[in-house]
């Protein structure tokens, strides 16, 4: 099988978990953006179970390979279980990918870091970064993250996205100078 073919398995099968544990239409329901849809998804249920991470560290690892970056991911909690998916993919590839998330506010207490998993004396200065998150929608959660990493001087590389609900976040990103790669979209759940 070839790599092209792999990655194409891969997302196939991504799409059946993410259809059977995390889709949902129904009802309307309000959106982290703030928007309400009568489409949703909780990534949470794909995201923690172990074929559900493991497709989705390997597809971004797929989409990584030949880019250099140097840390993994994005705002909690979406990003957490996603950079920690892929960091873990990637040392199964050799590749050192070590992964972090940007706190929704600083803590109160202990190092009150905005930016967590880093080691002791590890900055993110002249790092290449990889954003990741669950799902986008407007691209709010992810130029939050982008807006910490680059004030704590990284640079960022890639943000990738397990499902783009295509409603406008790839525009934001683009203002932001950065472009949206998603795994999968919301035309892949229409239908």
């Amino acid at each position: 099988m070839s790599a092209n073919s792999d990655t194409a398995a891969r997302r196939a099968r991504l799409i059946e978990i993410v259809k059977a544990r995390s889709f949902q239409v129904g009802p309307e329901m309000k959106l982290a953006s703030g928007r309400t849809s009568t489409f949703y998804f909780n990534m949470k249920p794909t995201m923690m179970s172990a074929e559900g991470a493991r497709l989705i560290g390997e597809l971004i690892c797929d989409q990584l390979e030949g880019v250099e970056a140097d840390l993994v991911g994005g705002l909690e909690m979406g990003a957490v279980p996603i950079a920690a998916a892929t960091a873990a993919i990637a040392h199964t590839r050799g590749r050192d990918l070590s992964a972090f998330f940007v706190r929704k506010q600083a803590k109160e207490h202990g190092t009150r870091s905005l930016i967590e998993g880093l080691a002791r004396d590890e900055t993110m200065e002249g790092k290449k970064i990889v954003i990741v998150e669950d799902v986008t929608t407007t691209g709010g959660s992810s130029i939050k993250a982008a807006d910490a990493i680059r004030a704590a001087g990284g640079d960022i590389v890639r943000v990738i996205t397990v499902v783009d609900r295509q409603e406008g976040a790839a525009d934001a990103f683009s203002a932001a100078n950065l472009e949206l790669h998603p795994l999968l979209t919301m035309s892949d759940f229409r239908g």
